[in-house]
């Protein structure tokens, strides 16, 4: 018997898309919402940080 588990248990999402709304509470719904906006937020930065890099490198090699 193995001390240690081959692969590590995975977290369930914090949402999945397209999953049934119907059993979730208002609270459950406005969190998820808080959530995902805030996951929005931070794929735009990530965007905008790497359009920002890219501009950079073609500034530098177009010399």
């Amino acid at each position: 018997m193995a001390l240690f588990d081959e692969e590590p248990v995975k977290k369930p999402a914090a949402h999945t898309l397209g999953e049934d709304l119907a059993r979730l509470s208002v609270d459950e719904l406005t969190e998820r919402i808080e959530w995902l906006t805030a996951e929005i937020k931070r794929l735009e930065e990530a965007i905008a940080a790497k359009r920002a890099s890219r501009s950079s490198a073609d500034t530098f090699f177009r010399r």
